[in-house]
């Protein structure tokens, strides 16, 4: 199983919320290597969302996410590729 399908299967199948890092250590490659994967995904039409937490000692992580865009984000991208082309 690729790179590609680990992070979607825990992203997508799986509705799981991890930071590059981890997901890295998981499978056994680089967190540059993860966040690749996650532009991919994005490239295919998933909406990967990365939210920033900060634990008590003021360590901010980023942690990946894939759900629904709001009706705001659509109508953004659409209004973007109108005046593309």
């Amino acid at each position: 199983m690729s790179i590609f399908d680990k992070v979607y299967n825990t992203l997508v199948v799986e509705g799981n919320e991890r930071t590059a890092a981890q997901m890295a250590n998981f499978y056994g490659t680089s967190a540059a290597t993860i966040r690749a994967r996650i532009s991919d995904l994005r490239t295919n039409g998933f909406a990967v969302y990365a939210n920033s937490k900060t634990d008590s000692k003021g360590r901010t992580k980023t942690f990946y996410r894939v759900g629904t865009p709001t009706r705001a984000v659509v109508a953004a991208g659409y209004k973007a590729l109108r005046a593309a082309s």
